[in-house]
């Protein structure tokens, strides 16, 4: 049962990730989808340069109003938001993410002895809040060039899924692209090259410190529809969820901790089935 759940959630996650990445004819010919479907978001880290792209992601579509001549705030973007995390919570990161899905994968490489947590990992986590409140936020609000336009600089200097998705397709195949690359791309590549290393080394780097979508999201957590509870009468404290959360989560105190992706790892190591969802405290049966 346990085996069949975790694979459900990875199926889900490879299919969201081919559905929002289809657009093929774009890989091949090294050019961007601009289609009608350009103007919706994914819940999801993403790319609007992807060549295969269809929909675009919600922190650069954030960062295209706010560095916009035009407009300074954008009443989707915030209401998607905002629905996503009311919906949700961080289940979007831990299911329908494709950069998410990518850190899975190569946590799953056997290299390096993995390690639950980096030193230094209750101070790392604010970072993700800092990345949003200051590259998101208030870098492309208050640097402006002579014509009133900003710089999207999440998207310009760390973003390593726009590296992955959209730099590093676009230069195999568009040599014009490739001679114009300089120093910024290679501080990109090194940003996610750093980003994947630590990804086989501790599990969801990206996630845990850097992510601003995450930072979003997390403060839904405790108030999405779809939250964690645990039913304190049948719960022993034995502490077999936050040994089976790969977030290190003492699930058992704090069920909608801000970090967790909603993985169900934690739900499917409860011995006595006492971690629900949505309200429904005990919905999971004990292991065999």
């Amino acid at each position: 049962m346990a085996r069949g759940r975790g694979s459900l959630r990875h199926a889900v996650q490879l299919g969201f990730t081919i559905l929002t990445n289809s657009y093929a004819a774009g890989f091949v010919q090294g050019k961007i989808y601009a289609g009608p479907l350009k103007k919706f978001c994914v819940p999801g880290l993403g790319c609007y340069s992807c060549p295969g792209a269809l929909g675009a992601c919600p922190v650069g579509a954030l960062q295209a109003v706010i560095t916009s001549r035009q407009f300074d705030f954008s009443f989707y973007v915030a209401g998607f938001l905002v629905m996503v995390g009311a919906l949700c919570g961080r289940f979007a990161c831990g299911w329908l993410c494709p950069f998410g899905w990518i850190q899975d994968l190569l946590y799953k490489l056997p290299f390096f002895k993995k390690r639950r947590k980096l030193p230094g990992d209750k101070a790392f986590r604010y970072l993700r809040f800092a990345v949003l409140a200051v590259f998101v936020l208030l870098l492309p609000l208050a640097i402006r060039d002579i014509t009133g336009q900003g710089t999207p600089w999440f998207c310009k200097l760390i973003c390593p899924a726009g590296t992955l998705t959209a730099g590093v397709p676009l230069l195999l195949v568009n040599s014009a692209l490739r001679s114009a690359a300089g120093a910024l791309f290679d501080w990109k590549m090194l940003v996610l090259l750093v980003i994947v290393l630590l990804s086989v080394y501790t599990y969801r780097p990206f996630c845990r410190y850097l992510c601003p979508l995450g930072a979003i999201y997390a403060p839904f957590n405790k108030f999405a529809l779809y939250r964690y509870t645990v039913d304190e009468k049948r719960c022993t404290g034995c502490g077999a969820c936050q040994k089976a959360c790969k977030l290190d989560i003492p699930v058992y105190k704090t069920p909608n901790s801000a970090d967790c992706i909603r993985c169900g790892d934690c739900r499917r190591a409860c011995p006595k089935g006492c971690i629900g969802a949505a309200g429904r405290a005990g919905k999971v049966k004990p292991r065999a």
